[in-house]
């Protein structure tokens, strides 16, 4: 059972660590990631099920040369050969997630990857920002009635549309949103996540942060405008070089994070205007109104010998104007409340 829409409907933060590259082409790295990360607290481990040939081909001209960045000067294909997680390892890494109790995912690229994935018998699926307006294969995806989880980095309001319309036309409305900054790492001040808010308004669906920054407050912030679910690239070890490690959590890094994010999810609670047990037992702190000198029945209170005063066992505040000018209908003593005057009604 993937567990991501019962955490959300129950107001906790699903968590998601993905591997990617961080494998560093050894099959042990990538099992020791999935128990890595489910000792960090993550929900989840996500992969990513392509090959060199189902992202692009083997060209080397302009257009296939990566201009910039973090991969600055790679042939795409080059790139995507080295990152890749192998295919025959993927049941290997899903029954890891099982025997640590966390559920597995993945982001297929094309259809002979769903079809892959299907085998395996995954039970969600991820678009990959770069995968947004890739209509085709979110359809198609979207068809096996799984849960879908659609980056929407880079993605304008019409692209967002487009994909979410694309599962719903396959009678697929299992669907969660995540907002993303496509760069590695991203940058604060290019992240923008108070969107989060107007995604959750403006699609109506569960909204989530895919966080390519660095440290924990991109998460923490993310969480705190809303965000049900949190995606950050997990590694062993950044000395462990790969194409992701850069941007990566350390699993001490990552188990601060989750720690963090939980206690954030907790103080964000939902909308209450409910006393705590705790706040009704503070109430007698309030403030209420007392005699402040000897009042006689049949005397009139004035500012004189009344007061609004802590605490709370007299009559509200409102009702001191009100019961200036009126008289009292008992005896009171300098220090008790007043109460049950018609004037305060």
């Amino acid at each position: 059972m993937f567990h991501l829409f019962e955490k959300v409907k129950n107001g906790q933060v699903y968590i998601i660590a993905e591997m990617s590259a961080n494998h560093a082409g050894r099959l042990e790295n990538a099992l020791e990631i999935v128990r890595q990360a489910a000792q960090s607290g993550a929900d989840c481990v996500k992969i990513q099920t392509y090959t060199a040939d189902t992202m692009t081909i083997d060209c080397d001209n302009e257009y296939f040369r990566i201009k910039g960045g973090l991969w600055d000067g790679y042939k795409l294909y080059d790139l995507y050969r080295e990152a890749a997680t192998p295919w025959d390892w993927q049941a290997e890494i899903r029954q890891q997630c099982e025997a640590c109790g966390i559920d597995f995912l993945s982001t297929p690229f094309d259809h002979t990857a769903v079809d892959f994935l299907e085998g395996l018998g995954c039970e969600a699926y991820k678009i990959a920002s770069f995968e947004l307006v890739d209509i085709p294969l979110i359809e198609y995806t979207a068809s096996k009635g799984k849960p879908m989880i659609l980056s929407c980095g880079m993605g304008t309001i019409e692209e967002i549309q487009d994909a979410v319309n694309a599962c719903k036309r396959q009678n697929n409305h299992q669907i969660v949103l995540l907002k993303c900054c496509s760069e590695y790492p991203a940058n604060y001040k290019n992240m923008n996540l108070a969107t989060i808010a107007d995604m959750k308004e403006r699609f109506e669906l569960p909204v989530g942060l895919s966080d390519h920054s660095m440290g924990t407050l991109g998460a923490v912030v993310g969480v705190s405008l809303g965000a049900c679910v949190v995606e950050k690239h997990f590694c062993l070890n950044r000395e462990l070089n790969s194409a992701d490690s850069k941007f990566s959590m350390e699993p001490m890094e990552f188990a601060a994070m989750v720690k963090d994010v939980r206690s954030v999810a907790q103080i964000r609670g939902q909308v209450c205007y409910e006393r705590t047990d705790a706040e009704r037992a503070s109430m007698v702190f309030r403030r209420s109104v007392f005699a402040v000198k000897d009042i006689a029945c049949g005397e009139l209170f004035t500012g004189e010998n009344i007061r609004v005063i802590r605490p709370g066992f007299g009559m509200p505040p409102k009702a001191y104007h009100k019961l200036l000018g009126t008289r009292a209908v008992k005896d009171y003593l300098l220090g008790e409340p007043v109460l049950g005057e018609p004037g305060g009604t």
